[in-house]
């Protein structure tokens, strides 16, 4: 009991740490693009932004982890941010475009260890 206790609270503060660090990246990225929009974006309205993010991330983490226990695994792949993305059309075809190119890559490399195998075995012969 001690144990689960203790797994909570570390999971608590670790939890805290990265809210504290995307408030941080939230703001300086609001910062920076009111600089180059030549506008104010009052603390309070970074804030709010900073926590919405925070709890999208969230959001978008428990609904990855639904998707692949959909799917009968442990862990979660690009088919599962794809579907989270589905609601942002340009999102989601950018993530279908990235998920050829990282398969057309890694089929690329297979190939390659396939073809160095292959010459490995020619020579041993």
């Amino acid at each position: 009991m001690e144990e689960r206790v203790e797994d909570d609270e570390l999971l608590q503060v670790k939890s805290a740490r990265l809210k504290e660090r995307l408030t941080v990246s939230v703001i300086r990225i609001a910062e920076a693009e009111a600089q180059k929009s030549n506008c104010d974006v009052s603390a309070p309205v970074m804030t709010a932004v900073a926590d919405l993010t925070f709890k999208f991330a969230e959001q978008l983490g428990h609904d990855l982890e639904l998707f692949a226990q959909h799917a009968n695994r442990k862990s979660i792949n690009i088919d599962d941010v794809i579907i989270a993305a589905h609601r942002n059309d340009d999102v989601a075809s950018k993530l279908r475009a990235l998920s050829r190119k990282l398969t057309k890559t890694n089929d690329q490399q297979q190939g390659r260890k396939r073809k160095k195998a292959a010459n490995i075995v020619t020579v041993g012969q």
